[in-house]
């Protein structure tokens, strides 16, 4: 039993570990400012395919009823749980139907999540005629 113990194996030591996480710790610290442009425009994607949703059952609705409608429920859209209601949440954006008439109509998506901790959170608008356009750049 006294030979087992004294046999040493190879292997890393906790510090070497350690500094090794510090290092990688660094590095992500000096890379994670340069990519937070990328997450923001990756999440405005799905501002951008919410709206043209939107404006395509709006459409249809003007189709069938020659007016838009100032209702979600109306048109069929279904706004997805927001990642800020708790942990079953997975959208960035709140959809809403800012203007509704006879001719036009507006929706717009507002993110409910700060990005990049400027303080300014990300608005997209669209229009019946499929004009997006970004109100707010976060």
């Amino acid at each position: 039993m006294k030979r087992f113990y004294k046999k040493r194996l190879k292997a890393y030591s906790l510090t070497e570990i350690l500094v090794v996480m510090v290092i990688i710790g660094i590095l992500v610290l000096l890379a994670l400012p340069n990519l937070m442009p990328l997450i923001t425009k990756a999440k405005s994607t799905e501002a951008k395919v919410q709206l043209q949703h939107l404006q395509t059952l709006e459409k249809n609705y003007f189709f069938e009823k020659s007016k838009y409608s100032g209702n979600l429920d109306e048109i069929g859209f279904v706004q997805e749980k927001l990642s800020t209601d708790g942990k079953d949440g997975k959208a960035n954006y709140r959809i809403e139907i800012v203007r509704a008439d006879q001719n036009t109509f507006l929706g717009r998506a507002t993110a409910v999540v700060d990005f990049n901790g400027d303080g300014k959170f990300n608005v997209w608008e669209i229009d019946q005629d499929k004009n997006l356009k970004e109100v707010t750049a976060d």
